[in-house]
């Protein structure tokens, strides 16, 4: 393919990827599936590969965020950013459309009513149809610019379609959390033992303050337009001019809306508006009224902190009593003991709850949540049922505190998981109680798709069903029971449902056995260790490990470790004469060595290695190295104790780069520092070339790279 024949795709790729996202994520009319999307995506991600001086900062593709910043920078809003002024009452609703009346002389002052989001406000600021820029709202005069992380949300185009748009269009908004996707996240918070968002408003500005985009990126944000601030290059007369003009250049709209005159339709709109929002995707707290027409605006003006011409009607939380009947314990797939209040059963902002999690025992200690308590429960979020508090004066005289410890039992033993009976833990650190079996089922499935995964032992075909039933159907009670499998029983193997077989065929099953063995044969120590999924050891960790240890054995017996799972807080590896000469990464400190030979040193982990040695597995290192400065000249490992930044595009995948760097011993970090040693960049440093410069770090290309190997 030419230069001109890849320049002529990647904008017609970029083109139709823009289009799909305004389908789906403003329109919700979607013409393609997501396997569709992904395979177009994918296409223009390879040709910007092939051809990097064609990609661009505004390109579909670099919506999964850039190299994390330093901090945020501040700017000053061109156009002040006020504040609402919120009312609670039908009087007060009154009140605010008299004062309407009386200053513009009339009797029907056309205004739209329109949800106000429970969501954090910012700007967006489009030059010549590009977007230049966002804000936070700040203190009304100066926010911080948040503009790579608004990028990474889908439903805001970076680039405005062609036609009639104003010469800058400062858009403002609300940047929230939708319901599902923030349940969602709290589920997976919960399952891995942290501490769960409040609500989907704190979800999504916890996520705005992150400095790394590229988390940003996973996090479900999503934006609603309301309003607007410096235009230049067009006129708008009124709000529903600036409606229509969103909807023309394919920015979100606040729906839907009633339009009223007269304060009777204000109050009917807000209270249908009231039974209406409980059926949206995203949380609202009120209901907004704003007069239409812009020269009544500037009529109207404003007060040193909310325009005069708006205001905000809010809600009161719909809160109900009932009984906390009991509290059940699930086990999550990483092996995480929630809580669960079973209630009588209550309407509450829409629906009907039964049941309502109550997170872990430092939540249940807060609110002294007892079984038989009369309870206040709501909606976090208008979606998520949360109990608020107990209410004392109906709490049976022989309610005794709630321990997550003493419930959670199996075969009437406390302290046990409720699915398989193993012990259960409170590691340091983490708010929940975890389950520490390693083969408990609740939580196999999930260690088992880690293990042939491809950052692991990349195994073919067994994918999550794949993995799902084999562990449901018991036959892999841990993932080392699928070095036991034959091409037989797997090509017989029903991953489907007794009323609806699917076979898993002899040809898929063929291909897991063969990869399971070249597991056996060719994957390093580094891959295996990850594979085991050990708790708190990553896949740096565990390359780093590898690094200073040549086997399984070596870590169980590490006197590296031993000595290091005993540091404090403050004191520093290389200050200590037996670890400075390992020069051990950061990935590794006292909680990784902790964890690591509490492994190994365990029942679990010998009976790993036991049933290792039975299968004729014995991984080794592929990127030993533990003293760098002894490694000799012409070794396997010649980037040993050389640290590594990767950035920008570059001709493979950050991984496979990752990998060949670790392979040669050397370590990669996600942050420049004076200890870095060099910069692998590629087209579009960022902010880490620029760092790196600063800093003096050498900064290499991907063949300066291969030289040194």
């Amino acid at each position: 393919m030419t230069e001109d024949e890849a320049r002529s795709l990647i904008s017609q790729l970029s083109a139709d990827l823009d289009r799909h996202n305004r389908l789906y994520y403003i329109d919700a009319t979607p013409e393609v599936s997501d396997a569709e999307y992904d395979a177009q995506f994918r296409k223009l991600e390879e040709l910007e590969k092939q051809f990097p001086e064609l990609a661009t900062p505004n390109s579909p593709t670099q919506r999964v965020g850039g190299d994390a910043i330093d901090g945020f920078e501040k700017k000053a809003h061109v156009v002040k950013m006020l504040s609402i002024d919120d009312m609670f009452s039908d009087s007060e609703v009154e009140d605010f459309f008299n004062r309407l009346v009386k200053n513009l002389g009339t009797d029907k002052i056309p205004v739209i009513i329109e949800p106000k989001i429970d969501g954090v406000a910012a700007s967006i600021v489009y030059r010549n149809g590009v977007l230049d820029y966002a804000v936070t709202r700040g203190d009304g005069t100066m926010g911080d610019v948040i503009t790579e992380n608004v990028k990474t949300i889908r439903s805001i185009p970076i680039e405005l379609p062609a036609g009639k748009f104003p010469s800058v269009f400062e858009v403002r908004g609300e940047i929230f959390m939708p319901n599902a996707g923030f349940a969602k996240l709290n589920q997976d918070r919960e399952d891995a033992g942290l501490q769960t968002f409040v609500n989907p408003r704190n979800a999504a500005a916890g996520a705005l303050k992150l400095l790394d985009s590229r988390e940003v990126s996973k996090r479900p944000l999503d934006f609603i337009a309301h309003g607007v601030g410096q235009l230049e290059g067009l006129e708008l007369e009124s709000v529903t001019d600036f409606r229509k003009l969103l909807v023309e250049l394919g920015l979100p709209t606040n729906d839907p809306t009633w339009h009223a005159e007269t304060l009777e339709e204000i109050l009917d709109a807000i209270r249908q508006l009231d039974v209406d929002r409980h059926g949206l995707e995203y949380g609202t707290d009120g209901a907004v009224i704003k007069v239409i027409n812009r020269d009544d605006q500037e009529a109207l003006g404003a007060t040193s902190r909310a325009p005069r011409w708006a205001a905000a009607f809010k809600y009161p939380p719909e809160q109900k009593e009932t009984l906390l009947k009991a509290i059940t314990i699930q086990v999550g797939r990483t092996g995480v003991l929630t809580p669960v209040a079973e209630l009588d059963a209550v309407f509450v902002s829409g629906t009907t709850v039964r049941r309502a999690t109550l997170h872990n025992q430092d939540e249940i200690d807060r609110k002294d949540v007892r079984v038989g308590d009369t309870v206040m429960v709501h909606k976090a979020g208008e979606i998520i049922p949360e109990v608020i508090r107990m209410i004392p004066e109906k709490r049976p005289a022989d309610s005794v505190p709630y321990s997550i410890f003493d419930e959670a039992k199996f075969d009437g033993e406390s302290g046990r998981c409720p699915s398989c009976g193993g012990a259960i833990e409170q590691p340091e650190g983490f708010v929940a109680w975890k389950c520490v079996n390693y083969t408990c089922p609740a939580q196999m499935a999930s260690k088992v798709k880690q293990f042939v995964s491809r950052k692991a032992l990349d195994i073919d075909g067994v994918g999550n069903i794949v993995a799902e039933k084999l562990v449901e159907r018991g036959r892999v009670g841990s993932p080392l029971d699928l070095f036991t499998l034959t091409v037989d029983e797997l090509g017989a193997f029903n991953i489907g449902t007794g009323l609806e077989p699917r076979m898993l065929g002899e040809k898929n099953g063929a291909k897991i056995v063969q990869t399971c063995e070249r597991a056996k044969r060719e994957k390093p120590l580094s891959k295996w260790i990850y594979g085991l999924g050990i708790p708190q050891v990553g896949q740096s960790a565990s390359a780093e490990l590898a690094r200073i240890h040549d086997s399984f054995q070596a870590i169980a017996e590490s006197p590296i470790l031993n000595e290091l799972r005993t540091f404090k807080t403050g004191q520093k590896k290389e200050d200590s004469p037996f670890l400075a000469p390992y020069e051990i990464a950061s990935e590794i400190g006292p909680t990784v060595a902790a964890a690591a030979l509490e492994f190994f040193n365990g029942d679990i982990g010998k009976a790993v290695l036991a049933k290792m040695t039975e299968l004729g597995i014995d991984p080794k290192s592929d990127n030993f190295a533990p003293k760098p400065s002894e490694v000799e000249v012409g070794s396997n490992v010649p980037l040993a104790g050389k640290t590594f930044v990767i950035t920008g595009t570059l001709s493979a995948g950050r991984d496979e780069i990752k990998d060949q760097i670790q392979a040669a011993g050397g370590k990669v970090t996600g942050a420049i520092s004076k200890n870095t040693d060099y910069l692998v960049a590629g087209e579009g440093g960022g902010s880490k070339l620029k760092k790196a410069e600063t800093l003096g770090v050498a900064v290499i290309d991907e063949d300066g790279l291969a030289g040194l190997m």
